[in-house]
């Protein structure tokens, strides 16, 4: 079961992260053949090794997303959430992802894309995680998703994937 925000949420002291739903797609995913979907999931699951140090946050689109397509990966990707804290989508948030479109921060055919980055701005989220780098980790696309989330009163999530979130370790080894 996911865990909800309540009246009586307290402040975490680690980094909060948004899990996008490309990132427990790559994490749960058949071992590819393709080199550079094999890199992303040895990455991504190099990453979830080490999520310890951050908040994991998702939002209902992220399991919404989950849920869909094959039946067993689906599963897979549901069970991965299991204990994320889940954000809820509020009005600011539903506005915000309204003005990321609008705005041309996102095409309008990227809805829930602009809905994972208004979640994660709207409730003050750090990092937002993802492999979609069509729409979401986009450095074409960054400043106008800033722009628009600052005009808004908020401000933007650090966009990035699972490699440029790693840290290195006790011995100075990339994480």
């Amino acid at each position: 079961m996911l865990a909800t925000l309540s009246d009586d949420f307290m402040p975490v002291l680690r980094p909060t992260v948004y899990v996008e739903t490309s990132v427990v797609s790559y994490l749960t995913a058949k071992t590819s053949r393709d080199v550079v979907r094999l890199a992303r999931q040895q990455l991504t699951r190099e990453w979830w090794e080490r999520r310890s140090r951050f908040e994991l946050v998702v939002s209902y689109a992220v399991i919404d997303e989950a849920g869909r397509g094959d039946r067993a990966a689906a599963e897979l990707r549901v069970a991965a959430l299991e204990g994320l804290l889940e954000l809820p989508l509020t009005e600011a948030v539903l506005k915000l992802a309204d003005q990321l479109i609008a705005e041309h921060a996102l095409p309008a055919k990227a809805q829930v894309d602009a809905l994972h980055i208004a979640v994660a701005a709207v409730h003050g989220v750090n990092y937002l995680l993802t492999w979609n780098c069509r729409h979401i980790a986009n450095a074409a696309r960054r400043e106008d998703i800033e722009r628009t989330c600052e005009n808004a009163g908020h401000r933007a999530p650090i966009i990035c994937t699972p490699d440029e979130l790693a840290e290195e370790d006790e011995d100075g080894n990339d994480g």
